[in-house]
């Protein structure tokens, strides 16, 4: 399956081509000849592999635990490179490790490649399905993600295997990081434990350094059992499961007023019952609970638990509750933050051309926002973590095992929504390609930086630490739970 390209992006393809390869004789002439110039160069020899994987991902716009094909493609690329390759680790089948190299130090580099239910959209700036009727989409970028941070780690073994670097690369295939599962699973499997350091990106609508830790959270589902009956013959001899969903639902929203203004919970009725005049014997809802850190998620969870029980209580109903998933906020790592703010400064922003900017304007226009573009600056590092905002990410749980930093890099338009279809068509794009290379470069610069230099690893691992006061890490799922495959949850 191939993704339908707007003939403006084929035409455009040789002055992509001469914009990326224009950026080695510079680079060659700044880093000499040493390991920092050579994982540089072998970035840019993989700009075709990383555009294939790109657009092959897109096109496959496979959800969260069945990204088959997709986890495929990026074990084929490593596997031909002379990576080891375990396949189907922390009992996800879509899960890999990809190692190359022996001893220490261990450098891990996070790769995501899901995607999003019903926010598919051909490569193009307004709403239009696409050809092949695939309504998924890469919403979030994870296409680009995976092939980036794919190409990064090709290029670090290459520069390893040319110099000599003694050292361990390790590519991580997380999936489903938009349940925020994977990456979960795979610290309670242990897989983190051994890292030196865990380097990750991600497209967004900016480039700079991530310096806000987001919020930690709690995914869970509340089912509910009563009993069945005629909605008009005999309604008192039913308990309906939906009334306890719904009295649930008005006691968490009450909670709502007593709650902190950081503080985030959503829930949608995945289940509410099969015809009106039924009294509906079984309904399920599914919830979220987000705060600045585990603590307070955990009070907050606490009380929601109470509602479902007092609901269950009112309504005569029995009830189970599942918890699918947590997480912790990001743990900001401030060397390894400032390491990458330099090798983002050295490598620079996408160069977008005026082409690409139109039809970023064109798609903001249709969006009714305002029509920036694509942002070409890179944000200058704070000298303090910013304010939590945003959503959570399962990265955070590695970045409680080990030193762990990331950055994002522009790959779509200016004030577009994110999670839509607008990010989806951007993601389709030559210009969202370019976003992946250049957050290739600076992961394969910072993977160097951290396998030569024995300073900044120790600064690292002192600053974590510090930050950590040495406490092991705490799986916020229970020890001996499984992942929630499809085949266990009725669904992707």
């Amino acid at each position: 399956m191939r993704p339908v390209h707007c003939n403006v992006y084929a035409a455009l393809f040789g002055c992509a081509l001469f914009l990326f390869c224009g950026f080695v004789p510079v680079v060659r002439a700044q880093e000499g000849a040493g390991p920092r110039a050579t994982v540089l160069e072998e970035v840019e020899a993989l700009v075709p592999e990383i555009r294939r994987l790109s657009m092959a991902l897109w096109s496959y716009a496979e959800t969260a635990l069945v990204e088959h094909r997709s986890a495929g493609a990026l074990i084929d690329v490593l596997a031909r490179e002379g990576f080891t390759v375990e396949r189907g680790v922390a009992g996800m089948p879509t899960a890999f490790v990809a190692t190359y190299g022996q001893g220490a130090p261990v450098i891990g580099i996070l790769a995501e490649y899901d995607a999003l239910p019903g926010v598919g959209n051909a490569p193009v700036p307004e709403r239009r399905a696409r050809e092949d009727g695939v309504d998924r989409g890469h919403g979030c970028g994870h296409n680009l993600f995976g092939a980036g941070s794919v190409g990064a780690a090709l290029a670090l073994k290459r520069a390893m295997a040319a110099h000599g670097l003694p050292g361990t690369v390790r590519l991580y295939g997380t999936p489903a990081e938009e349940t925020v599962v994977g990456k979960v699973y795979m610290a309670k499997a242990g897989l983190f434990d051994d890292l030196d350091a865990a380097l990750e990106w991600h497209p967004g609508t900016e480039t700079a350094v991530r310096n806000q830790p987001g919020r930690a959270m709690n995914n869970f589902t509340v089912e509910f059992f009563g009993q069945a009956a005629h909605g008009a013959s005999d309604p008192w001899n039913g308990r309906s499961a939906l009334d306890a969903v719904e009295l649930m639902n008005h006691g968490v929203n009450l909670m709502r007023e007593h709650v902190y203004p950081e503080t985030r919970i959503h829930y949608v009725i995945t289940d509410g019952g099969g015809a009106p005049n039924v009294v509906p014997e079984y309904a399920r809802v599914w919830y979220y609970v987000r705060d600045i850190n585990r603590e307070r998620v955990e009070r907050f969870y606490d009380w929601i638990l109470k509602i479902a029980e007092g609901a269950a209580l009112a309504t005569r109903t029995e009830h189970r509750v599942f918890l699918t998933t947590g997480v912790h906020e990001y743990n900001l790592n401030r060397p390894l933050q400032e390491a990458l703010q330099r090798n983002l400064e050295r490598v620079g922003p996408p160069v977008f051309t005026e082409e690409e900017q139109d039809f970023a304007r064109r798609l903001q226009r249709f969006l009714g926002v305002q029509e920036d573009g694509f942002r070409t600056e890179i944000k200058p590092l704070a000298d303090a973590p910013e304010p939590p905002s945003g959503g959570s990410t399962d990265v955070a749980e590695v970045s409680y095992i080990t030193p762990t930093a990331g950055f994002s890099v522009t790959t779509a338009a200016a004030n577009i929504p994110w999670h839509s279809w607008a990010a989806t068509a951007c993601h389709g794009t030559e210009a969202g390609v370019k976003g992946a290379v250049v957050a290739a470069r600076v992961i394969a610069l910072t993977g160097v930086d951290l396998l030569t230099d024995a300073g900044l690893r120790t600064r690292a691992r002192d600053f974590f630490r510090e930050k950590t006061g040495g406490k092991p890490y705490q799986p916020p799922i229970p020890k001996d739970q499984p992942p929630p495959l499809p085949e266990t949850t009725g669904g992707d």
